[in-house]
């Protein structure tokens, strides 16, 4: 008897592109477990991810400005879901396999520390061997999740989260969407949160890019997407298997992302906090480096197979951004003592 999960197998046999990573040629898990009657394993992985509890404290980990007040500044979380929203229309645009696309972009910042990149910098300089944050994500859902057991995600998920940043591509079509995706989500999420925290004005955006990109939030993603979907496709049609925008786009839309790192990602006034939040990681990092058995046992239970350096930045870049603050004030705030 066929199961839901044969249909959907054979819905992809009539819809996807050849180009596609089809669910049914999974180079499969590490560890061999039994097909689900109604998922299929990149669904599986998908739902696998979101009821992680790295997943969960990614709603407590900064995007890009720290400790903001105000509820609709962007966090880790809303960030994994607007990238998630973005690759998905991009996969269903190039009939690429929506569910694998939609596993990596939920579990590619699994591992992201807390405070944003000023404590992805911070620990890949305190760690012997370094750190970054797409390592740590693939380290997260191999062993750290799950009591020590790992998520078990198919290859294909896990190559993904790997290579969404960085110089090596993915080697699945719907990885290498992630790349782009990411790019699309934060560039635009960014300048949006920055406008909304006085840091930026629209109008401070170089004319030529808002007259190329567009003048708002939603005609930039939108211009980006289509640019995307249109050069991909006319790739797809030339059997050329590489995701990629038009030429003039793509520059435009990294002369953006300069923009950004010159004017909100470096700017005084809106990381004028990250000093203070890498002194508290270096100080927490020093600590448990000396005192690992005052580390969780889920972390140190892992110093006989890392060294402890590794497992106090396992424990440091699991961390939301509040609970670091409060680990540091038991830690090193003396208390007020009363009769």
């Amino acid at each position: 008897m066929d199961t839901i999960r044969d249909f959907t197998y054979e819905t992809e046999r009539k819809t996807l592109c050849k180009l596609a990573s089809f669910s049914e040629h999974t180079r499969g898990r590490e560890t061999d477990a039994n097909l689900c009657e109604i998922r299929t394993p990149f669904q599986r992985d998908r739902d696998r991810i979101i009821h992680s509890k790295s997943f969960r404290r990614l709603m407590h980990k900064t995007q890009c400005f720290l400790s903001p007040e105000g509820d609709h500044y962007r966090t880790r979380l809303t960030h994994t879901l607007e990238v998630s929203q973005i690759a998905r229309t991009l996969a269903r645009a190039l009939r690429l396999n929506e569910d694998l696309t939609e596993a990596v972009a939920l579990g590619h910042d699994l591992g992201h520390t807390p405070f944003g990149h000023a404590g992805e910098r911070m620990l890949n300089e305190l760690c012997p061997g370094g750190f970054s944050h797409n390592e740590q994500s693939l380290r997260v859902v191999e062993l750290l999740e799950n009591d020590g057991k790992g998520l078990n995600l198919t290859f294909e998920v896990r190559n993904g989260i790997l290579c969404h940043t960085g110089k090596i591509s993915a080697l699945t079509l719907e990885g290498n969407l992630i790349n782009y995706a990411d790019k699309i989500a934060y560039i635009n999420h960014d300048i949006d949160d920055a406008i909304r925290g006085g840091v930026l004005k629209n109008t401070d955006i170089p004319k030529e890019l808002r007259k190329k990109l567009g003048e708002t939030h939603g005609q930039r993603i939108d211009v980006m997407v289509k640019s995307l979907i249109l050069a991909t496709s006319e790739n797809f049609e030339n059997e050329i298997g590489e995701i990629k925008m038009e030429d003039n786009i793509y520059e435009a839309t990294m002369k953006l992302r300069e923009f950004l790192f010159q004017n909100i990602y470096f700017n005084p006034i809106a990381k004028s906090e990250e000093s203070k939040a890498c002194i508290m990681l270096e100080f927490l990092y020093t600590y448990f480096v000396k005192n690992a058995d005052k580390m969780p046992f889920e972390y140190k239970k892992y110093i006989d197979k890392a060294s402890v350096e590794r497992v106090a930045c396992d424990y440091l870049a699991g961390m939301t951004d509040r609970y670091a603050v409060q680990t540091f004030e038991t830690l090193f705030v003396p208390k007020m003592w009363g009769i």
